[in-house]
């Protein structure tokens, strides 16, 4: 555990790492209260080098959920509320609700959160409220950064400067989703292999969820190539952390450098959830290699 003190404003921010080298549960931070700009950039940093934060017992309105996220960013709008899919009245918000009668729930496959978009989010916030009361509904972590550098340097140079086409249809048709006519959905291509605007970290960017295949390869080894990577991230718990979550508890990821999967293992219960997603053009670079 490591203690942050800061006497001259009295406050106290605990930080206990969940695996050695992925996610931080951070305590003595209140996220409904304002935040000053030490606090903000102490968090940022810690964010960074641990990429999954957790806050647990945190009681927020919406606008308190939104105001912690626009410390470090402009809020995103989710192509679902762009495209008139998403029957929700607050565009900033994405809603998780898993109803004890679902047949699936949100984020089953490892991905990275609409990395269909050409700017893809920089971070997501999810606060959930109600979790299942048989124990249920851990997410699943996976450091991107990690898993690049534990590819052989073979692999390495064959997967550098390849782009890979990400695809939004492919995850609503996860859903048995079909576009409307007038109805559009995000698509965008990104590096294989970004290269994060904050770290330098180079990181794996695709994803079982959106990716559709790697340019300029024939397919039959764009799918043997993306498939071996997605098996490769799916079991490799070096590179994994797991969060439980209690009801309040906030958890904020770094959308660039992790992938993430909800664990479907509370059918019968429900799960309520709401999340924001952070946006900035800076990133753009990290996907315009």
């Amino acid at each position: 555990m490591i203690k942050y003190d800061d006497t001259e404003r009295r406050s106290w921010m605990q930080v206990t790492n969940v695996t050695p080298t992925l996610g931080a549960e951070i305590s003595g931070v209140d996220l409904a209260a304002p935040l000053d700009d030490a606090t903000v950039a102490q968090l940022r940093q810690i964010w960074l080098d641990r990429k999954v934060l957790v806050f647990r017992d945190q009681v927020l309105t919406r606008d308190q959920h939104k105001a912690f996220g626009r410390c470090f960013a402009d809020l995103h709008i989710h192509p679902s509320h762009r495209a008139g899919m998403n029957r929700h009245d607050d565009p900033e918000l994405f809603i998780i609700d898993t109803r004890p009668d679902a047949k699936q729930s949100n984020g089953e496959a490892w991905h990275s959160d609409v990395s269909c978009e050409p700017i893809p989010p920089i971070a997501s916030l999810l606060y959930l409220t109600r979790v299942p009361e048989n124990g249920g509904g851990d997410t699943m972590f996976a450091d991107m950064a990690a898993a690049y550098a534990e590819l052989s340097t073979d692999l390495k140079q064959l997967l550098d400067g390849k782009m890979a086409f990400h695809d939004g249809e492919i995850d609503l048709r996860n859903y048995g989703v079909r576009l409307k006519p007038g109805q559009s959905y995000p698509t965008a291509t990104h590096p294989v292999v970004i290269r994060h605007p904050e770290t330098g970290l180079p990181v794996l960017f695709v994803n079982r969820s959106f990716t559709s295949h790697i340019e300029d390869v024939p397919m039959w080894e764009s799918r043997m190539l993306l498939q071996g990577l997605y098996d490769y991230v799916a079991a490799n718990a070096r590179i994994q952390c797991r969060i439980k979550w209690t009801p309040n508890t906030l958890v904020m990821w770094d959308n660039r450098s992790v992938q993430h999967q909800a664990i479907r293992d509370y059918a019968g219960f429900a799960r309520y959830g709401e999340r924001v997603s952070l946006v900035d053009s800076v990133t753009l670079k990290a996907y315009r290699l």
